[in-house]
Order: C-alpha cells, then structure tokens, then sequence
C-alpha cells in the first residue's frame, strides 16, 4: 500500500474513531454500511478499521472467517426492507449522506435509525433477521469450522410413521446467538432515559427479527424406497427464503405496538387500558410515532414522495392516490425502443426489427 493510500487510511480510522467519541449511542447501527460496501472491501480493512463498536470489534477479531457472513447478512437485511417498502411512503431508502461519506461515518437509514419509530422497529428487526440467516446459512454449506449442520438432528424420528432426521438441518440456534452476541448491547452500558427505553425497545426488535427466522422453519423430506416409492423419509430442518421471511416482519410492521416512553420493570404499552394484554417476544414495539413522510423535511432527511412514480389504477399503497398524499400526479409519455422478432440468418448472423413502444408514466406532483 503506497504512502498516500496508508495516508488516507490513517485519516478515516481518526475520523470514525472522533464519531465514535461523539455518539458511541448511534455507532450501533454502523455495522449496516457493510451491506453496501463494495465485495472484499471489509476483508481488505480488516475489523479494526471497519465501523464496529468495540464489543463487534473485539467478536470480529476472534472470528474473522465470519465477516463475509456478517457483510451478507447486512446486505440481505437493506435489500429486504427496500423490497417490503418500495411502494410505500417511506421507501426504507439509503440516506445520500451515508451512500457519499467516508464509511460508516453517517447512520445508513439516517433519522429513523434512532428515531424510535415503527420503520426503525422494521429495520432493526429485519436487520437482526438478515445476520441469522446468513451465518446460519455459512454453517450449514461448510464454510466454518466451530458450526455445521444441527446436531441434534440427526438421529430419532419415527419408526412408525415411517420418517427418521438426517442430512443437513440448518442450525438456526447458532446463527441466533451469533446475533444477539454481536448486535445486543446492554442495557447497563447507558446513560438517559431516553437512550435506555429506545436501547430496550432496539434490544427487543433485533429478538423480534431473529423469531421470525426461527419461527418459519421448515421440515423438508426425501424419500426412499423401491421404483419410487416413499417407504421410508429422510427429513431435515430448513430456513425459509428469506423474502418470506421479510413478508412476517412487514405484517408485524403493519400490527406493532406503541410502548410507553417509561421503563419501570419491564416495557409496557402506552395505552392505559390496553396494559394487561401481554407483549410477546416478536412483537415489534416502537416507542414515538411515524413523521409525515409526504412532504420534504431537510432537517429530518425525508426527501418526501414528489417525483416518485406511482401506479394510476392502483387502489394499493402504490397508488397515485396515497403514494402522492392527495397532492395529484403528473403524466408523461416514455418511448421505449428495442430490438425485436430477431432471426437467425444463415450464415452467420442474427437479424431483428427495431420496436418502438410508448408508456404512460406517472409521478407524484
């Protein structure tokens, strides 16, 4: 590495290590940026020079082989929440704060990762969600040598029914400690208020997304027996896709549940009467409510819905009628040339007509 390159290395491990001092509370979410970094760019760093608190960077360094798991699982969790919100208002987009400055040195979702809000329930959960299935996923093809397929599985079943475990069930326990030892930061290590009930409500999100996984494991079997025949099943645990996976959290978005902004013994939800109905572990909690996502907020770094394109004959959230907030919608005509009806002419080339199509495209006013 030349001098310039170490140079400039230097100067943006002093500027993450300044951020770190500043807002050691906000540093929990940098771990998000791997997702967006460029393939073999976190290897290259090395875990201390990547944007981890310290308990991620000490877990790193005594586990290096799993940082390509933890860049996938990031990477899984962005591309999951912007698949689940791409029609919505708020569209769980990539701040252009965090796309252009120095690594990790901007929050990757910008206000709503600390906001306390239902969309940062989502994305703490879903992010959660996106390292337990990657490293559970990295164990079960081999790629480590502490975790493999699940133990516990591979021997019983039932004789009578004609079924017994075996091959490689996905060991999700595993992938879920591995989670909650790199992501769960203690309660204890706070100081405010504030910071403690959102750390709490954080805390039980990121469980919510590993539930979700957890939950949606499947039995998948193969049979054995002659010309065919299902005499007898070879079954195994697996993960679900994790699109599917995306689906429950988005539901669970969709009914979460608003706690109060005080912790007494445990979290309880902000409606007086509604106290005695029990809060389960994969529920998602938020603590404030949702901005106005209709309208630009500079400050807030809600770039608000004008421009964005939305379906007219849509009754959905990507209609022009809701995604627009009433505001109405512009429409313009696109013309789309490409090649078509090509054939193969002997010998040797390949001929196609030039299609020209026109679309109607609307935009939110």
């Amino acid at each position: 590495m030349d001098r310039a390159a170490l140079l400039g290395l230097a100067r943006l491990c002093a500027l993450w290590a300044a951020l770190l001092v500043l807002f050691p509370y906000g540093a929990q979410g940098n771990w998000m940026w791997l997702g967006i970094a460029s393939f073999g760019v976190p290897e290259k760093l090395g875990c201390a020079n990547l944007p981890l608190n310290s308990r991620q960077k000490e877990l790193c360094k005594r586990k290096p082989y799993l940082l390509p798991s933890i860049r996938e699982g990031a990477r899984l969790g962005i591309q999951e929440c912007r698949s689940q919100f791409r029609h919505e208002r708020w569209n769980c987009m990539i701040t252009a704060a965090a796309a252009t400055a120095p690594m990790g040195a901007s929050p990757l979702f910008g206000y709503e990762l600390s906001s306390g809000t239902k969309e940062t329930a989502f994305i703490y959960a879903v992010m959660a969600a996106g390292l337990v299935h990657s490293v559970t996923r990295s164990c079960s093809a081999g790629n480590m040598t502490e975790c493999s397929c699940d133990t516990t599985l591979q021997n019983g079943g039932s004789a009578s029914e004609g079924w017994h475990w075996g091959g490689c069930s996905d060991d999700v326990q595993y992938g879920m400690w591995f989670s909650r030892k790199f992501l769960d930061f203690p309660i204890r290590n706070t100081t405010g208020k504030e910071n403690k009930v959102l750390l709490a409500m954080n805390l039980h999100n990121n469980e919510a997304g590993r539930q979700a996984v957890a939950k949606l494991m499947s039995v998948d079997c193969r049979c054995h027996g002659v010309s065919g025949s299902c005499a007898v099943k070879t079954c195994w645990k697996t993960m679900s896709s994790f699109e599917k996976i995306g689906h429950l959290l988005k539901d669970k978005y969709e009914n979460s549940i608003q706690i109060s902004d005080k912790i007494k013994r445990k979290m309880r939800r902000r409606e007086k009467d509604q106290r005695k109905i029990p809060i389960h572990k994969d529920d998602l909690l938020y603590v404030n409510k949702s901005p106005n996502y209709c309208v630009e907020d500079k400050k807030l770094g809600i770039p608000g819905t004008q421009g964005r394109e939305c379906n007219r004959t849509s009754e959905g959230a990507d209609g022009c009628n809701l995604l627009c907030c009433g505001r109405g919608y512009n429409t313009h005509v696109v013309r789309h040339v490409e090649r078509c009806e090509c054939k193969f002419i002997w010998c040797c080339y390949v001929r196609c007509r030039r299609c020209e199509s026109m679309t109607d495209v609307h935009t939110c006013k």
